[in-house]
C-alpha cells in the first residue's frame, strides 16, 4: 500500500518569506502579529510563534543559492488566532493597517474559517482567521 500524505510529512516547521527590509518587516510583524523575532545565525534572522517560524531572506542578499525566484511581495499567508476576530480588527484599525477584505468565510485546512485579509509592507497578503465550529 503506498504511504498517504498523513505518513510523509506531518506539519510547517518554517517557511522563508522574501522581504525589502528584514527590520521593517521584523517590526511589522512584532507589533501587528504579535510574533518574536530572533537571530539565529549572524545576519540571519526569523519570526517567532506557536512551534512554527518564518525565516526572513532580504532580497539581493543570496543566503541559499539554490533559491531561484525569491520575491518580495509574492506570498498568501494565514494564520489562525483564538482571539475574536472583531478584536483583531478593532487592533489593526489601531495600528492603521488597512483591511483588504472581511470579515469573510473561507476554507482552512480543518475547518470552515472567518477571514480578514490585509497586506505586510512588502504587500504579501495576510490573512488573520477564526476557525468556525
Amino acid at each position: 500500500m503506498p504511504p498517504t500524505t498523513e505518513t510523509l510529512v506531518d506539519a510547517i516547521d518554517h517557511l522563508v518569506l522574501t522581504v525589502h527590509s528584514i527590520p521593517r518587516s521584523i517590526a511589522f510583524y512584532e507589533r501587528v502579529l504579535g510574533m518574536r523575532a530572533r537571530e539565529f545565525k549572524p545576519g540571519r534572522h526569523a519570526l517567532h510563534f506557536g512551534r512554527q517560524k518564518i525565516n526572513l531572506h532580504e532580497v539581493g542578499r543570496v543566503v541559499d543559492p539554490n533559491v531561484k525566484h525569491a520575491t518580495p511581495g509574492s506570498a498568501d499567508l494565514c494564520f489562525l488566532t483564538r482571539m475574536p476576530l472583531a478584536d483583531f480588527i478593532a487592533h489593526l484599525q489601531r495600528e492603521q493597517i488597512a483591511v483588504v477584505q472581511g470579515p469573510v468565510r473561507a476554507t482552512g485546512a480543518q475547518a470552515v474559517l472567518q477571514s480578514v485579509y490585509f497586506y505586510d509592507p512588502d504587500e504579501n497578503l495576510i490573512e488573520v482567521s477564526n476557525e468556525v465550529d
